[in-house]
C-alpha cells in the first residue's frame, strides 16, 4: 500500500491517540496546577505527530528520517516527564504503566520504520509519495 498522506500513517495515527491520552492526563486538578512540567508534557507529546508530518510532508527520505529521529527522542523525553508526574504523586502507578507501555509501542514503530527507510536509501530506493 502507497501511502499518500500523512493520516495514513499507523504511527501517526498511534500518535494522535497518545497525545490525547496525555494532554487527559494532564488534565488532573493536582497536573494542572503544575503548570511548567504540564506544559512542556503538552509541548513535547504534540512534537511526536508534529515532527512526523513534517518529516512526510518534505518528500525526502533523508528528511523524513531526520524528523523521524527527533520524534523519537520527544517519546523519550515524554517518557521521562511521565516518570516525573509519577514521583511526585500526578499521576498513578497504573495510569503511569499504560501511558509508558503506548509510548515504548510507538518508540519501537518509529524506529522499526527509521530502519526501513534507512534500508531503502542504502538500496537506492527512495519511498516518496
Amino acid at each position: 500500500m502507497k501511502i499518500t498522506k500523512f493520516e495514513d500513517l499507523q504511527i501517526w495515527q498511534l500518535s494522535l491517540k497518545i497525545t490525547k491520552d496525555v494532554y487527559d492526563l494532564t488534565a488532573k486538578p493536582l497536573f494542572m496546577k503544575d503548570f511548567v512540567l504540564k506544559d512542556q508534557l503538552r509541548r513535547a507529546i504534540v512534537s511526536i505527530s508534529s515532527n512526523i508530518v513534517e518529516g512526510f510532508e518534505k518528500n525526502n527520505n533523508n528528511e523524513f528520517i531526520r524528523f523521524l529521529k527527533i520524534a523519537k527522542g520527544s517519546l523519550g523525553e515524554v517518557r521521562s516527564q511521565l516518570y516525573i508526574a509519577l514521583a511526585v504523586q500526578y499521576i498513578s502507578q497504573d495510569e503511569f504503566d499504560a501511558a509508558n507501555l503506548q509510548l515504548l509501542d510507538l518508540a519501537n514503530q518509529v524506529g522499526a520504520f527509521i530502519i526501513y527507510l534507512q534500508t531503502k536509501r542504502k538500496n537506492g530506493e527512495f519511498v516518496t509519495r
